[in-house]
């Protein structure tokens, strides 16, 4: 495992090769640990993971939480509802207090873009030690859903060794709503990091043309990509000529409540054009599986009887794979520490 560098974890675009590689074999061998019961890690022993969901979230806090308590932490989470936001308090005081209260790490969720940034800013500023870990902010960046994503799949092409390079010359297809999805932004940047080619297929109201250049310059305020060479990102309107030759296929949520105007014409037609069916994944020449980051739209993103089907449908899959991933992440920022910790019979 390189050296970890991250004392945030913002946006997917800082990543490097060898931090791909390190969350990764990180995951593999907390995948093959029992998750529940006494037999936890002391990794993250006196540490403390505060999860600050200003945005409703099932899977990933759950999961962040699960993941921490897995690793000996403990956690306390945050609740808009019963908080002092309604009185005017402000993101940065929310952090601050939790910061005052000792905690290592701050997993954030927000429903703007950059606030995790800008709260990891101000901490430093601060001359706070505390770290940031995006829980998804606004429609730019979802790291640990991008992870977990990127795990599954490399675990499906490579079971005894999911790494980065599993990923190299295959060609995944994201269909949907990219233009609201924080998801698919991260997915860009780590699947073509790893050389996947990445095919995007949508109607143009939910994908601009301007996403095939999406991982070519790094985002502003980054002077230079990690990554020397990535794969392609393409941009596909027929989900036929999309789906030739694809090696798997995520398909996204229409985020209804990030619409600000009418984007659709009907479920409907949207199913009829772009949902993935057992019929339309026929179009790939080959079995190949479908992801979808949840919750799943039945009957529009995807048919029901597709996302019952666990042969090729591996949704269950990515819930499973984001504890691991999750408790990867946590032990690299808050443990700092060499991997002879954990159980030397860890490995998958």
């Amino acid at each position: 495992m390189t050296s970890w560098t991250h004392r945030h974890v913002i946006d997917l675009s800082t990543f490097s090769i060898g931090d791909y590689v390190s969350v990764l074999e990180l995951a593999s061998r907390f995948k093959a640990l029992p998750i529940t019961g006494a037999r936890k890690l002391p990794a993250l022993q006196g540490k403390l993971v505060a999860t600050l969901f200003f945005e409703p979230s099932t899977r990933t806090r759950s999961s962040f939480e699960l993941a921490a308590r897995s690793l000996s932490a403990d956690v306390q989470s945050f609740s808009p509802s019963n908080s002092s936001i309604s009185k005017g308090e402000t993101p940065l005081d929310t952090a601050l207090t939790y910061v005052a209260m000792g905690a290592d790490v701050l997993v954030v969720r927000h429903s703007s873009s950059n606030v995790p940034k800008q709260l990891a800013h101000s901490l430093e500023e601060a001359g706070e030690r505390t770290s940031i870990l995006n829980g998804g902010d606004g429609l730019h960046s979802h790291p640990s859903q991008g992870l977990l994503d990127l795990f599954t799949l490399a675990h499906y092409f490579n079971p005894k060794e999911p790494l980065p390079n599993a990923l190299l010359g295959k060609r995944i297809v994201i269909v949907g709503d990219i233009l609201h999805s924080r998801v698919a932004r991260s997915n860009l940047w780590a699947l073509t990091a790893c050389g996947a080619d990445v095919v995007l297929c949508g109607p143009p109201s939910l994908l601009p043309e301007a996403f095939s250049s999406f991982v070519e310059e790094p985002p502003p305020g980054q002077k230079d990509d990690p990554v020397s060479t990535r794969g392609k990102v393409s941009v596909i309107r027929s989900l036929k000529d999309a789906l030739g030759n694809a090696d798997a296929v995520m398909t996204l949520r229409l985020q209804k409540e990030r619409m600000h105007q009418n984007l659709l014409t009907g479920l409907d037609r949207y199913h009829l054009d772009y949902g993935i069916t057992h019929e339309s994944l026929k179009w790939c020449g080959k079995e190949v599986p479908v992801l979808h980051p949840g919750p799943v739209n039945r009957g529009v993103e995807m048919s029901s009887a597709l996302v019952d089907d666990p042969s090729i449908c591996l949704v269950k899959d990515q819930v499973r794979n984001g504890i691991p991933i999750r408790m990867a992440l946590l032990y690299l920022m808050a443990a700092a520490e060499s991997l002879t910790e954990l159980p030397k019979n860890s490995k998958p």
